[in-house]
């Protein structure tokens, strides 16, 4: 059974800035994609203008690299 060993479950602009080198306004543009997925998925908390946590795997999606690391778990 796959186990999934998390750096982080949520991420932020700053750290998409400062893990993946992306630019600040660039960030700032996932994680509105991801507030803006979050939100059509039934997750109306998103839907706030100070909320600047999003899911990990959210962000992955939209940048199209895994960014969780998975072990396999040995039995």
């Amino acid at each position: 059974m796959a186990e999934k060993k998390y750096q982080s479950e949520t991420m932020t602009a700053k750290d998409l800035v400062e893990r993946l080198n992306f630019k600040p306004a660039q960030a700032k543009a996932i994680i509105h994609l991801a507030k803006e997925t979050m939100v059509k998925r039934g997750f109306t908390i998103y839907n706030n203008r100070r909320m600047g946590v999003v899911p990990t795997e959210v962000v992955a999606e939209i940048v199209g690299i895994p960014l969780l690391q998975t072990k396999e778990k040995k039995e």
